[in-house]
């Protein structure tokens, strides 16, 4: 005999619900626990005494129901039910972790950037108190889940349930809506952004719209950018060829930047040397996948197309079209496309032992055996460093203990567990040490001066919040980023000869960089320096142009 439920007398208890009952008791279950992020941005300033405010509460609250029970009754069948829901609640149960540690809003951009972590990253971004999160947000949903008996129906029958059942909740869902329409559209169109706070279609969406751009770009090559590039005709009468090394660096913030005047000086090094620093410059996105295809593309954040921009060579084709040897050289998560059928190289896989541990190396090692490659003296070289940087949340592992001269300091990636003083203090060190990183660079530069006129130019590809307004770390959608994410450090360096040889008035440069500036500048300025011809050059983007003897 078997039990009312359907198991057979004397085991576990379980209960029956039809496909469509599990789908939408679960679709309840996200929108209650698992939207906290979306809950406070959308109810922020509304008042609780307020009956308007549990008015606009409830409407919402059903139609995010509706929304995600829509959405589960068209990839669901008593079959597929379990597993689906299942992988559903573990995915959530990670996405809520890190939307509520790290503030973060799981657009296609982030999504882009966490599909592209690699194993050192990602495993920053653990911590145990994940577990406890994911047992009672993920393992016991998941358990009810798993014990559930989905109840099986004639086909004859379950078409029809689940047609009803679908046009019932988009009435329901359209009801919900027209009863709040008019608060609803107004928060929407003010808060664009905050689409991407409601869990799991945030992700699911997020992810659908990465793999589909992926997939179709996949299928195409590069589009060609300055075909027509070639050395300028000044090029003929120089007696030395060009070494210049382009640093990207990685999450340094513009205002813990020693050379603008931060309060402490985190970057002594540098300010010894004769640089022009750059003190008011914009970053292209708040994140690496976006900032960095950006800001090596004609395109930029003036007119922002991530197909496009993902879509074209980058300036580090069109140099090397015009004859120069280029060369990328990794410490961190590849080039994003940017060296894509150029000579590339990651560090780690050729390890130092006294600069590396596991998967992982200080950026010193961005330097080792660059002067074996360039000992001929022959030849125009643009070699592209990509830092480490500042990364976090483990910003501890991003400097040498000589370079760790402020104290306390958070040595856990869990910033939560730390003061903010041990947060700066941990954040400035690294700064410390990309500020020792670059000028062991120029140092390099300047023995190579009998063989070649060299030059360096670095630019960040974002900043990074340390908590201010309760925000770490950074990704937030660029239109509602603080400035902490999107204001960067960049610093250039020309030795005499390349000063001479461009006819470059450094006083003039120095009055420019104090002037506002941004990664849209990066292409064409790179251009400008080389004295690379081509009709995608910019002058009016060009941030020397005008310091040029030539350009007066």
């Amino acid at each position: 005999m078997r039990s009312s439920t359907g198991s057979p007398r004397g085991t576990h208890k379980t209960w029956a619900l039809s496909t469509e009952t599990l789908a939408l008791w679960v679709s309840v279950y996200f929108v209650v626990v698992c939207n906290q992020s979306f809950w406070a941005s959308a109810l922020a300033d509304r008042s609780p005494s307020d009956p308007g405010t549990w008015r606009f509460g409830v409407a919402v609250f059903v139609l995010l129901v509706m929304v995600h029970f829509l959405l589960l009754c068209l990839v669901v069948t008593r079959r597929t039910a379990k597993p689906v829901l299942i992988l559903l609640l573990v995915c959530t149960a990670f996405a809520t972790y890190f939307m509520g540690k790290y503030s973060v809003f799981l657009d296609p951009t982030m999504l882009r950037n966490l599909v592209n972590t690699d194993v050192g990253e990602a495993r920053d971004l653990l911590a145990w108190d994940m577990l406890t999160h994911l047992a009672w947000q993920a393992g016991i949903p998941a358990a009810l889940v798993w014990v559930t008996l989905v109840r099986d129906r004639p086909w004859r029958t379950a078409i029809p349930w689940r047609l009803g059942a679908f046009i019932a909740a988009m009435l329901v869902g359209i009801g919900a809506v027209m009863s709040v329409s008019k608060d609803l559209s107004s928060l929407m169109r003010s808060n664009k952004s905050m689409r991407y706070l409601i869990t799991p279609a945030n992700y699911v969406y997020s992810l659908a719209r990465v793999a589909t751009a992926d997939a179709v770009q996949a299928t195409k090559p590069l589009v060609p950018v300055g075909t027509d590039a070639v050395a300028g005709p000044a090029w003929a009468g120089r007696s030395k060829p060009l070494l210049f090394v382009l640093v990207v660096g990685e999450t340094a913030r513009a205002m813990n930047w020693g050379l603008n005047g931060y309060a402490r000086q985190t970057t002594p090094e540098l300010a010894a040397l004769d640089v022009v620093n750059f003190s008011d410059v914009g970053s292209c996105g708040t994140n690496t996948e976006t900032s960095l295809p950006c800001m090596f593309s004609r395109i930029g954040r003036r007119d922002y197309d991530e197909d496009r921009i993902r879509g074209e060579e980058s300036l580090l084709h069109v140099v090397n079209r015009a004859g120069f040897d280029v060369q990328w050289r990794d410490n961190q998560s590849g080039c994003k496309g940017v060296c894509d059928g150029l000579p590339s190289r990651k560090m780690v896989d050729t390890p130092d032992p006294a600069l590396c541990s596991g998967r992982e190396c200080m950026d010193e090692i961005l330097l080792k055996g660059l002067a074996d490659e360039v000992a001929d003296g022959k030849g125009n070289h643009l070699i592209v460093l990509h830092q480490m940087g500042s990364h976090g949340p483990a910003y501890h592992r991003r400097a040498p203990d000589k370079f760790k001269r402020y104290t306390p300091t958070c040595d856990t990636a869990e910033l939560r567990k730390c003061s903010t003083e041990a947060v700066v203090n941990s954040y400035d060190n690294s700064i410390a040490y990309t500020d020792h990183v670059l000028a062991d660079a120029i140092r390099f530069l300047q023995s190579q001066s009998e063989r070649y006129d060299t030059a360096l130019l670095y630019a960040s590809d974002h900043g990074e919040s340390l908590g201010e307004n309760n925000l770490f770390l950074h990704g937030l959608p660029y239109a509602i980023a603080p400035i902490q994410q999107t204001q960067v450090p960049m610093v250039m360096w020309l030795s005499p000869s390349f000063t001479e040889s461009r006819q470059i008035d450094l006083a003039c440069l120095r009055t420019r960089a104090a002037q506002r500036a941004t990664h849209d500048n990066l292409f064409h300025t790179m251009l400008g320096l080389l004295d690379v011809q081509t009709s995608v050059y910019e002058p009016a983007l060009d941030l020397v142009k005008g310091c040029r003897a030539q350009a007066k």
